[in-house]
């Protein structure tokens, strides 16, 4: 099933700003959040397209690629963000934008800030690679084999409640001022919000019970993708503390120089260099493309820069909008190093008033006039 348009599912302009993003995310997730709508699968499906509208359209890098690519220029892992995240992965990462709409402690009731007292969960960071492609590969897709050295939750490690904030993740202080009584409302020192704290952490593993560890993974990677491209796999950076959900795998594309042809966009181009003898009299010649060769015909009187167009020999679209064209541009060679009965020859040339650029001539009287020549 395709995925809907971001800016249809929040119900906005592409002109929008940051501001009227926000404005329309927090109508949408309020209208559809699961505490207004309990037992109800489509309302916690729409509920998720909001948050991964959202998180798409607030980030500037990210609603550039979207704008640009479509889905595929911000694809994830299975699904995307909503997809293949859980109800508390979008809490925590965008609980603040509801205010105190359903409660206190970060706006979705009690028990570490979430509705129903869920416990806050927290995010991993997020990894970085870099994978380069040939053209070939841009072609074709690809699935790429990769290292990766990251934090996993450690073998036998086991969380207790945390004792000062008791799982909530925050402590509440009582001052007494010369106002009154002044309540204030932190993140705890003990766990760091998490509302967990190791008790039985395994050797090697650090304060949060991860333990880094090299794991080999397949990357998918569609047709058409371009230099500096950003690719998000949910779920395949750090772990998270205490059980929280795992960062993303940010695959940036870097592309290897092609030895003839050159990039620009989903078109390629290629630099042919013919003889004189070719532009004159008309040619046959091949020209390399990402797999193969094709053929092209000189026509005669071809000038130097003049443009042949491929059509569909170019590289595909990232989201399948058909193909680019090889565009070739066509180049005279001018020898340095002549014989004497060349030059003779040439000197034929020059002579005639054919080979002068501005002087009128018909196409019949040139190529006659060059065929007496070689007689």
């Amino acid at each position: 099933m395709a995925k809907r348009d971001y800016y249809e599912i929040l119900g906005i302009p592409k002109s929008a700003d940051a501001a009227a993003i926000k404005k329309a995310y927090r109508k949408m997730a309020l209208k559809y959040h699961p505490d207004k709508n309990p037992d109800d699968p489509q309302a916690e499906q729409l509920f998720k397209e909001a948050a991964e509208a959202y998180e798409v359209l607030s980030s500037p890098e990210k609603r550039q690629r979207y704008d640009r690519f479509g889905h595929e220029g911000v694809r994830g892992g299975a699904g995307g963000f909503g997809g293949g995240m859980s109800m508390d992965d979008i809490f925590s990462q965008f609980g603040d934008i509801f205010g105190g709409a359903f409660g206190g402690g970060g706006g979705f009731g009690g028990g570490g800030g979430f509705a129903g007292g869920r416990r806050r969960v927290f995010k991993g960071s997020n990894l970085r690679i870099r994978v380069k492609l040939d053209l070939h590969e841009v072609l074709n897709g690809a699935v790429k084999k990769i290292k990766v050295n990251k934090l996993v939750e450690a073998e036998g490690v086991t969380y207790d409640t945390c004792k000062t904030c008791r799982g909530t993740g925050q402590v509440t202080r009582v001052a007494n001022t010369i106002l009154g009584q002044m309540q204030t409302t932190s993140t705890c020192p003990a766990c760091n919000g998490v509302g967990k704290t190791v008790d039985k952490k395994p050797a090697g593993a650090d304060a949060n019970g991860l333990i880094r560890k090299e794991e080999v993974m397949s990357i998918d990677i569609p047709p058409g993708v371009e230099e500096g491209m950003q690719l998000n796999i949910r779920g395949k950076g750090n772990a998270g503390p205490a059980g929280g959900v795992a960062g993303d795998l940010l695959v940036v594309i870097e592309e290897n120089e092609h030895p003839k042809l050159k990039r620009n966009g989903q078109n390629l181009h290629y630099d042919l260099y013919i003889s004189f003898i070719d532009a004159v009299l008309g040619g046959t010649y091949e020209v390399p493309l990402v797999e193969g060769k094709a053929k092209i015909n000189i026509d005669p009187g071809t000038q130097s820069g003049k443009l042949v167009r491929l059509r569909g020999k170019g590289l595909p679209h990232v989201e399948a909008y058909g193909k680019g064209d090889l565009l070739v541009n066509i180049n005279i060679w001018t020898p340095q190093e002549l014989s004497k009965e060349e030059k003779k020859v040439l000197e034929k040339f020059r002579e005639s008033e054919n080979f002068a650029p501005n002087v009128n001539h018909s196409e019949k009287g040139f190529f006659q006039k060059v065929k007496e020549m070689f007689e």
